[in-house]
């Protein structure tokens, strides 16, 4: 295919000539209307296109409504969960306020974090986008070029809108993949998904529902009141996105793939290998802080709902060797997920993490374990997961706690700010 100054091609896959006036006019004709039939937004991503993109695909595909019963035995599972957490952690209880969401409530309720994921890899791809742009036909599109940009957060925003419905489908919880997707202090449940994966477990619904609850419970005391943990996470999230370069020949291949004629051609095209492979030693050092929180708080997690389900759930066992195969590998939506956004957002060392967790509170105690969530400096590092035992033996530091009169509460924080709803 010969190369295209703009990246794709007029109808018959010939590239439009910037030194003719004819085809320039075709060209930017067919633009504008894919331009207005995508909707455009501001930004780096057409949220409202990604939004409309993933509500029409579950509406396609199915979303269950949520019944009365469903809500009723929700907030029966989150209430008893809560109360069995409270002898494993000294961390109160986070739920402010419970829910049972169908799939588009949890694309409604989780999109602001999803767009301080996803903007700064955006940001790459749409730059990149632009610079395919020649000089010379960037002088002749003036200021329609920033139309390139535009249709390059339209594309993005259909492709991620696509990820998300997928994503729907799997999530059991407002947490589920340790990240804080939706609003501070609310727990909520899928019912649907939770049903569906229940199938291939052959597990008691009631028990199954009670365990989800249980991890949900953990995720909001966590993140309810460990104020830094939020910024720390989306915080990593983002060093890491921000260093992630895009490959141009890639981009260019996907931008083949539009006819400016037919808007519908943008559902066909794919982002993924989008990303260069070659990664700065500043970005594994931002993947491995990464990597180390997100198997820090899911091994937290992991360890004090397995201590709190056992000699209660008959299945405790069963159902926590599940959760741990499943939150190590991902599943085929996260997998989509990785190769849009070039980010792969599971915890590669969750046994090691959990494993120290419990080493921790062997040596420590519940509220020497707990304390060290006080402050980011004080948490494990990924060498010190090689020796869980070693460490939580090792003599803490007393110091590194002075001026935490409490655990997450700091001089210059003013205390523990209660959840947000």
């Amino acid at each position: 295919m010969p190369d295209t100054p703009f990246g794709f091609a007029l109808p018959g896959g010939q590239p439009p000539d910037p030194n003719d006036p004819q085809q320039m006019q075709q060209f930017l004709a067919g633009l504008q209307q894919l331009m207005a039939a995508s909707q455009t937004g501001s930004g780096p991503v057409n949220w409202d296109l990604a939004r409309q993109i993933a509500t029409s695909t579950l509406n396609t595909e199915g979303d269950p409504a949520v019944t009365a019963p469903d809500r009723e035995l929700v907030v029966e599972a989150l209430r008893l969960a809560d109360l069995w957490l409270d002898p494993t952690t000294s961390l109160p209880s986070g739920i402010v306020t419970t829910a049972a969401w169908n799939r588009n409530e949890w694309i409604f309720h989780t999109m602001d974090v999803w767009r301080k994921l996803a903007d700064p890899v955006a940001e790459r791809m749409v730059a990149a986008m632009g610079d395919l742009i020649p000089p010379e036909a960037r002088a002749q599109l003036g200021p329609m070029s920033s139309m390139i940009t535009a249709l390059g957060g339209a594309l993005f925003g259909g492709q991620f809108g696509q990820a998300l419905a997928k994503l729907a489908t799997e999530v059991l919880s407002a947490g589920d993949i340790g990240l804080p997707l939706g609003p501070g202090g609310t727990a909520a449940l899928i019912p649907a998904n939770i049903r569906g994966y229940g199938e291939g477990l052959e597990i008691d619904q009631s028990e199954l529902r009670l365990f989800v609850a249980l991890r949900e419970a953990a995720h909001q005391r966590l993140f309810g009141h460990v104020p830094w943990l939020r910024g720390h996470i989306l915080n990593a999230v983002e060093t890491y996105a921000r260093g992630i370069r895009v490959d141009r020949e890639a981009i260019e291949e996907a931008m083949r793939q539009i006819d400016p004629r037919d808007p519908s051609s943008m559902q066909g095209v794919a982002l993924e290998g989008i990303f260069a492979q070659e990664d700065t030693e500043q970005q594994r050092a931002a993947l491995r802080r990464l990597e180390t929180a997100l198997a820090l708080v899911e091994g937290w997690v992991c360890h004090i709902v397995e201590t709190a389900a056992e000699g209660r759930l008959p299945n405790a066992v069963k159902l926590a060797e599940a959760f741990r195969r499943r939150r190590a590998a991902g599943g085929p939506a996260e997998s989509t997920f990785a190769a849009l956004v070039g980010l792969e957002l599971r915890p590669r060392r969750l046994r090691e993490a959990a494993a120290l967790w419990t080493a921790l509170t062997e040596h420590r105690g519940v509220a020497g374990r707990d304390a060290l969530w006080g402050h980011p400096d004080l948490l494990p590092s990924d060498d010190d997961f090689a020796d869980p035992v070693a460490y939580a033996q090792s003599q803490l530091d007393l110091g590194m706690l002075e001026g935490f009169d409490d655990l997450g509460k700091a001089p210059e924080e003013g205390g523990d700010p209660p959840p947000q709803s």
